[in-house]
């Protein structure tokens, strides 16, 4: 076999077909989208879901359902073990010095979670504390006192200022 014998299996190499150009092409006048229509137009495509016009069966039924979004609260979680690394004995533990200490960012309630283990004597003053770390907390000689909630609709931005005011607040009088 020589290369110059090399040629394509029949059937391989098929021409282009061209439309619209003209009647004696055999493919003129609708260029094969046959007689007029949504897709014999240029543009004619239609969504997903879409019914000849028809109201869309995703729009015929009714929305049920509850969605808890609007209501639902979200904590920043932060460990005892975190704490106990950034914390002194005797210091109090609440948001402000969280947020200084860079263990919470932003204006979102702070729950404490029992990970880890607690040797220092700290008062824990925080929304939510989850029983395994109060345990460890009061074990340690330490004392927890639930703080009073946050107002509730606020802007983020107004949360964070008054956060970072009583950060620098506590700061200023030896947090």
């Amino acid at each position: 076999m020589h290369s110059f014998d090399l040629h394509a299996p029949e059937g391989a190499n098929k021409r282009k077909r061209i439309v619209g150009r003209g009647q004696g092409s055999g493919r003129g006048t609708t260029a094969g989208k046959g007689n007029k229509g949504q897709q014999s137009r240029s543009g004619g495509k239609t969504y997903l879901g879409f019914e000849g016009g028809q109201m869309p069966l995703y729009r015929r039924i009714a929305h049920r359902g509850f969605s808890n979004y609007p209501y639902k609260e979200s904590y920043q979680v932060v460990n005892l073990g975190e704490i106990e690394k950034r914390y002194e004995a005797g210091e109090t533990v609440d948001v402000p010095s969280l947020y200084l200490k860079g263990l919470v960012k932003g204006p979102c309630p702070v729950k404490i979670l029992g990970d880890g283990e607690l040797t220092k004597k700290l008062t824990v003053n925080i929304v939510k504390v989850s029983v395994a770390a109060r345990a460890k907390v009061i074990k340690a000689g330490g004392s927890v006192a639930e703080a009073e909630k946050q107002p509730e609709k606020t802007g983020k931005k107004a949360k964070r200022r008054a956060m970072r005011a009583q950060a620098v607040a506590g700061a200023e009088d030896g947090i």
